[in-house]
């Protein structure tokens, strides 16, 4: 089975640490954050991955290579300048995916969560891994009944959507090529009762601010019971104006 790493993001919340450096590549305890997740996905046997780019996208290139120095082939989707969104960068992925199950991560994620339970065939369109709400995001995403995912009629949601998925390359195939999100593809199927979902009750932080990337790197020293950040740490490279 194979997986994706959503990593063509601007990441525009955190500027100007992503003017000169994609936010993929921002680091935390002492690596780039892309690095955690595809490290992750390998230890839990997807070694077939593919990763879409755009801003900066290059510098992701350069670093991760073929894949070959973390046990892994990476194969690049390559948007250009400007990037599809979720929907649109994964419809645009296909020919490289196949015509099986895979798994989507976001690469602005930190988690503990274990990818090898993904390692199986969704029973509908697509199965979520959902995370309780975070403080900045009160609100949530969508409901868990049961194994099924649903929208919230109220708008008041149980839990929020971890940026994490196993999908059926049928719910993307009937997009247009271009730009498109992807929560109205998810609501459309979830109408129909195709998307089932699971809880992950561990850690998990949406990396979309530099408080949070930080937070993340402290979280990552205290499980390595490291004392200080290294040289080349986010901390660093707010000091110098990067």
């Amino acid at each position: 089975m194979k997986a994706m790493i959503l990593a063509a993001g601007r990441g525009e919340r955190l500027r100007p640490l992503t003017d000169h450096t994609p936010k993929p590549l921002l680091p935390a305890g002492g690596r780039p954050l892309i690095e955690h997740t595809l490290e992750a996905l390998v230890r839990a046997g997807f070694t077939d991955i593919v990763i879409n780019i755009a801003h900066l996208g290059e510098q992701i290139r350069a670093r991760l290579g073929d894949g070959g120095g973390f046990g892994a082939r990476i194969r690049y989707s390559d948007e250009g300048d400007h990037a599809l969104e979720t929907a649109g960068g994964i419809r645009q992925a296909l020919d490289l995916l196949g015509p099986g199950p895979f798994v989507v991560v976001n690469g602005d994620i930190g988690t503990d969560y274990d990818f090898a339970r993904l390692r199986r065939e969704p029973a509908g369109d697509a199965h979520l891994v959902l995370a309780p709400n975070p403080p900045h995001h009160p609100q949530g995403d969508f409901r868990l009944d049961g194994d099924r995912v649903t929208p919230s009629p109220d708008g008041i949601s149980v839990y929020t959507f971890a940026g994490i998925g196993l999908y059926r390359p049928e719910l993307f195939a009937p997009l247009p090529t271009g730009r498109a999100p992807l929560a109205p593809l998810l609501r459309q199927a979830m109408a129909g009762g195709r998307i089932t979902g699971e809880l992950h009750p561990g850690f998990w932080l949406d990396i979309g601010t530099a408080d949070r990337l930080e937070a993340y790197d402290r979280w990552l020293h205290g499980r390595r019971g490291a004392q200080t950040p290294p040289t080349g740490s986010l901390f660093d490279m707010r000091r110098l104006g990067r």
